[in-house]
């Protein structure tokens, strides 16, 4: 029996609802309307807000750190170029 890959519309879907779940959570967080430790619940919303997202990304785009880093690095060294010619 042969798994197969999933279909790339599903695979975009699942990073839609992931990246909006992170975004949901963020904004949540920053808006105090959900605290980010409780006494009751220590640190579990934190956790489903901000780091369950987080996996769920990193385990659907597994390059995404390096695409970034890489991104990064390119506006650095544009950054350095003379203001002047």
């Amino acid at each position: 029996m042969r798994i197969q890959p999933p279909s790339s519309l599903h695979h975009a879907r699942l990073l839609g609802v992931t990246m909006l779940w992170l975004l949901g959570g963020s904004s949540l967080l920053l808006s105090t309307l959900v605290p980010l430790h409780t006494a009751m619940l220590g640190w579990t919303p934190a956790f489903w807000l901000l780091g369950a997202p987080l996996i769920m990304l990193l385990a659907l785009e597994p390059t995404l750190p390096r695409q970034l880093l890489a991104q990064r690095r390119t506006r650095r060294r544009s950054r350095r170029d003379p203001i002047w010619h």
